[in-house]
């Protein structure tokens, strides 16, 4: 295993940040760690880099313990963290050397060159980080990460401030670094959660609620099916929750609804009968899988 985490407990005060949580993630998977804010996901990924020790339990970094061997564990690691650290008076190519030479490259020039190629700031390569757009300063904190070529990454949010191409660059570039190395990151966007994870973990008020793959996870409500249907004409809400198999509306939105329906009972053949006996045009009816934004709030919600 590349990262494995076992009964990991974190205190800050009398306050549990992260309550005996367990998982591992294998050479070569990209998987999401998702959350409500507070969850403790950040804590966790400082726990897995090193950069804090947990009250109790253990965490190991391609088999090395992270308390015990931090500068080994380091070596193995790349980081993005949440808010990105850099000196903004530093131009790109001097920081990516100064941090080539903090990981005691041989090769610092070629590497530079390589990580500006790789993660699209050719076009930026001469500025300041401080005159960099936000997007383009997650580039070059992605670009730290990798410099030392690390067998796991870890981005805690590794997006934020990207505009919608600069999303698909970063996400192939993150699909494509999965094929060699272990990916954990953290995200609030679901659909880049499923376009690029092969297994979820979400975690809530410091527990693991769930830890599966997108597939499993988004039918895991096997009793449940989400169904979208459109009348002609205005229809009374209650008259909809009253139908034989609609456990209730989740959302609604001028003649359509969406509705959470029994999987047992044959919804569509009532909501038909419905529809006829109410003297309405039915003018659309699909049924959808669950969504991983579904599920997510499913499993968080208060």
């Amino acid at each position: 295993m590349s990262i494995e985490i076992k009964n990991v407990t974190k205190i800050y005060g009398e306050q549990k940040a992260l309550d005996d949580i367990s998982f591992s993630v294998r050479k070569g998977e990209i998987v999401g760690f998702l959350g409500p804010n507070g969850a403790g996901k950040t804590t966790t990924m400082k726990i897995i880099t090193s950069y804090l020790p947990a009250s109790s339990g253990e965490a190991v970094v391609c088999d090395y313990d992270v308390n015990e061997h931090a500068s080994l564990v380091r070596k193995k690691i790349g980081y993005l963290p949440e808010h990105n650290p850099l000196y903004k008076e530093m131009y790109i190519r001097e920081y990516l050397s100064f941090v080539a030479g903090l990981h005691k490259l041989k090769n610092k020039k070629e590497k530079v060159e390589e990580m500006i190629t790789l993660t699209g700031l050719t076009r930026e390569a001469n500025k300041r980080i401080g005159e960099l757009s936000k997007g383009y300063r997650q580039r070059v904190g992605l670009a730290q990460a990798l410099i030392h070529d690390p067998e796991v990454l870890i981005l805690d949010e590794p997006t934020t401030g990207l505009d919608p191409n600069q999303l698909l660059e970063i996400r192939s570039l993150i699909k494509n670094l999965g094929k060699e190395k272990t990916v954990l990151f953290s995200s609030h966007i679901m659909q880049e959660v499923q376009a690029l994870c092969d297994r979820v973990i979400i975690i809530n008020k410091g527990k693991i609620v769930a830890d599966d793959s997108i597939e499993v996870l988004t039918q895991f409500q096997q009793a449940e099916q989400l169904v979208i249907v459109e009348f002609d004409k205005e229809v009374s809400s209650l008259k909809i929750e009253k139908i034989e198999g609609v456990k209730r509306i989740k959302a609604h939105s001028g003649l359509s609804f969406h509705l959470i329906c029994d999987k047992e009972v044959n919804t569509r053949k009532n909501l038909f009968n419905f529809a006829v006996e109410e003297g309405l045009v039915l003018l659309g009816m699909r049924m959808e899988d669950y969504s991983m934004e579904d599920i997510f709030t499913k499993l968080t919600a208060n």
